[in-house]
């Protein structure tokens, strides 16, 4: 597993940069920088990259639901 920043890629789902920069929040706060992470020995950086995916995972869910609510909301 390695970090992959792909904000340019036109074949990127709709939130993926959103998703990349959770991720790179995460790793900023557990103390690794997202451009060296590579760097980082690679059982290290399996279990520190599952993580910030469940991290990302799980804020992007609740962004979503917020999103919904919001529409239900006004009726859209």
């Amino acid at each position: 597993m390695t970090w992959n920043d792909t904000a340019g890629d036109a074949l990127q789902p709709p939130l993926g940069s959103l998703e990349q920069k959770l991720i790179a929040e995460f790793l900023r706060s557990r103390g690794y920088d997202p451009q060296t992470i590579d760097s980082v020995p690679e059982s290290e950086r399996h279990a520190v990259l599952a993580e910030a995916s469940i991290y990302a995972s799980s804020r992007l869910t609740e962004i979503e639901s917020r999103s919904h609510f919001v529409h239900e909301l006004h009726g859209k």
